[in-house]
């Protein structure tokens, strides 16, 4: 009977999830109706890439030779900002000496003119003492002498309607290492002016938390400035329920400014065509707001058929009339993707924009694997030249980077390809998808595409995406520089990156191929000298012929069967499978060496055709 009785509440809650998930659906609100989904067995998912996406790494951390990080040695760095503003691009994000929530915080800014090549960081918002004796509301311990501010916000830019740009930071109390900063009980949000000559203005208070007074604050109130145009930038944002919005974890969780005051966590939003607000939360929480966010229809719900966990997603308007929303589709923070709809509501893809993890150089509290927390340029921090999506996250914590995303956002290249970058370098380049770290960074020189790795944990990568064929002709023309270290490793992949063969440079001066378990040798290679493989493929007899400079090698099997190769992979180091949905989830330690280069590597790409047969 006892059985029976469970049985029968265990169907009426299942009815019960049903209704909800029914009424969830019924609502007018985002839902992803395709039929992709993230396979986290693998960094990049199985996803197909977004053609010509160019991942750029902009800030390697570095605790022993500070020098090379322009001088900053702090290795948890985190939640990137990015604006576009006087033909710049400038990026914030929070740093921490080695992990999340450990003090002391600050606030650095990065810059560029390209998106390519950046700026060293500067302190925006430098280390704030918290006051002796702070405490917080349920708690007996109170701050030492030496307690510093954690930084923590969800907001980094703001463009005044008078051309100010504001830059905008919270200062935060952990008062131990598992404390939040965010919980609404710190010290307040700072800001300050960017100016056109790339100064900064002074730093004021734009708003106290009622646990911090003003009189021991370090910085002025905003009002007190002088400048009455910034004054008006700020007075504009503090009215501004969108803006309001993204600050509702870090204020009072009473204050009158926030519109919406359940703490769900790191707001973003968009505009529809119908001029409805589309807002997103972590955990891809979602809502509709008919009055620029004074309201919202109803609770956050989860938006259905999205899969995201405790990690931020970001939505937006793409220049060609559609709609993105860029998170991690998994449990993980990995990989990063992109999902795109006509409407901004119901989303149809699921697409790569990158599948790598580096290694986790050093271990810190709360520092997670992956490519996270991703963010645009939100309504109104301006629009970039080249009409493309621009995103920033950051790797494991840990380094920051910058993607470039093509608009139209597309998966697929038909017809024959012909990369020539003795003649068309740029041209060609943006047809191949990038994976650039700074110390091992895949770019344009002297009319080749070039690959460069002094990385000891990470590697270059490039790929190009060619029409999916049965039956093909693919022929690259590659020169190393070197034939004693190093290694490059050319793979044949299908559209969900799974690899079928693999040709590589090694490091010992042999070309090989990889036969099953083993790699086979082809020949010797020389540094300095040019080499044009090609491959004439066949997936239905799992095989590929294979010529270096006209002469033949043999026909190889494939290592793994595809149904069809579809891409044409370029990458300066082995495969990596850590970590994986079993490895534990915070890393203690850090690795050996991880600030100093080795001897560098340098592979040059000439040229790439690829035919259908």
């Amino acid at each position: 009977m006892k059985a029976k009785r469970n049985s029968k509440k265990a169907i009426l809650f299942s009815l019960f999830l049903a209704g909800i998930a029914g009424k969830v659906w019924a609502q007018d609100t985002v839902k992803y109706v395709g039929k992709t989904l993230s396979n986290v067995d693998y960094h990049h998912g199985q996803l197909t890439p977004v053609v010509g996406t160019h991942n750029i790494q902009v800030f390697r951390a570095n605790r022993e030779f500070p020098a090379q990080a322009g001088g900053h040695n702090f290795t948890y760095n985190h939640q990137p900002f990015l604006a576009y503003w006087n033909k710049t691009y400038y990026l914030q994000f929070l740093s921490n000496p080695v992990g999340e929530h450990v003090a002391e915080g600050k606030t650095l800014l990065l810059t560029s003119k390209d998106g390519y090549a950046w700026s060293e960081p500067t302190e925006l918002f430098p280390p704030y003492l918290v006051p002796e004796g702070f405490t917080k509301p349920g708690r007996s311990d109170r701050a030492g002498k030496n307690l510093y501010a954690i930084m923590h916000q969800r907001m980094g830019f703001y463009t005044a309607k008078n051309g100010k740009l504001l830059t905008i930071g919270y200062y935060g109390v952990a008062l131990d290492a598992k404390d939040d900063p965010n919980d609404g009980n710190g010290l307040g949000r700072v800001v300050r002016e960017i100016k056109q000559d790339g100064s900064f203005g002074p730093i004021y208070f734009i708003r106290f938390n009622s646990s911090f007074h003003e009189k021991e604050a370090k910085y002025p109130f905003f009002s007190k400035s002088k400048d009455n145009a910034f004054v008006a930038a700020c007075e504009e944002l503090l009215h501004t329920p969108l803006m309001m919005q993204q600050w509702v974890e870090e204020a009072d969780r009473d204050d009158p400014l926030i519109p919406f005051k359940r703490p769900v966590k790191a707001f973003s939003y968009y505009h529809l065509n119908d001029g409805r607000v589309v807002g997103l939360w972590k955990h891809a929480l979602t809502s509709i707001s008919k009055d620029n966010g004074k309201t919202w229809a109803y609770s956050p719900l989860r938006a259905p058929g999205f899969v995201n966990s405790n990690a931020k997603i970001w939505g937006q308007r793409t220049t060609d009339g559609r709609f993105a929303t860029a998170y991690n589709p998994s449990e993980f923070r990995w990989p990063l993707a992109v999902s795109t709809s006509d409407d901004g509501l119901r989303y149809t893809d699921l697409l790569l924009i990158n599948g790598e993890i580096t290694t986790m150089r050093y271990g810190g509290n709360y520092k997670s694997y992956g490519p996270q927390y991703v963010r645009g340029i939100q309504e109104g921090n301006g629009q970039t030249p080249d009409k493309n999506m621009w995103l920033t996250y950051s790797m494991n914590k840990e380094d920051i980077w910058v993607a470039q995303v093509p608009v139209p956002i597309t998966a697929t290249v038909a017809g024959a390809v012909h990369d020539d970058f003795s003649k068309e370098p740029e041209q060609a380049f943006k047809s191949w998808n990038i994976y650039s770290p700074l110390w091992a960074s895949a770019k344009v020189e002297d009319r080749a595409l070039v690959l460069r790795d002094k990385d000891p944990y990470d590697y270059a990568k490039a790929d190009r995406v060619i029409a999916a064929a049965k039956k093909a002709k693919i022929v690259f023309t590659v020169t190393p520089q070197q034939d004693t270290h190093g290694s490059l490793e050319i793979e044949l992949l299908d559209d969900k990156g799974l690899a079928a063969a693999r040709i590589i440079f090694d490091k010992d001066g042999l070309l090989k191929n990889k036969a099953g378990y083993r790699n086979a040798s082809l020949q010797k290679y020389e540094a300095g000298q040019r080499y044009q493989i090609t491959c004439l493929v066949d997936v239905t007899t799992r095989s590929f012929q294979v010529l270096v400079n006209g002469v033949d090698k043999g026909t190889k099997l494939f290592f793994q069967p595809v149904a069809q190769i579809s891409e044409v992979s370029f990458r300066t180091g082995a495969v990596r499978r850590f970590p994986n949905a079993d490895t534990p989830t915070d890393q203690d330690f850090d690795v050996p060496n991880p600030g100093q280069a080795v001897a560098e590597a340098v592979y040059r790409i000439s040229s790439l055709t690829a035919e259908t047969l």
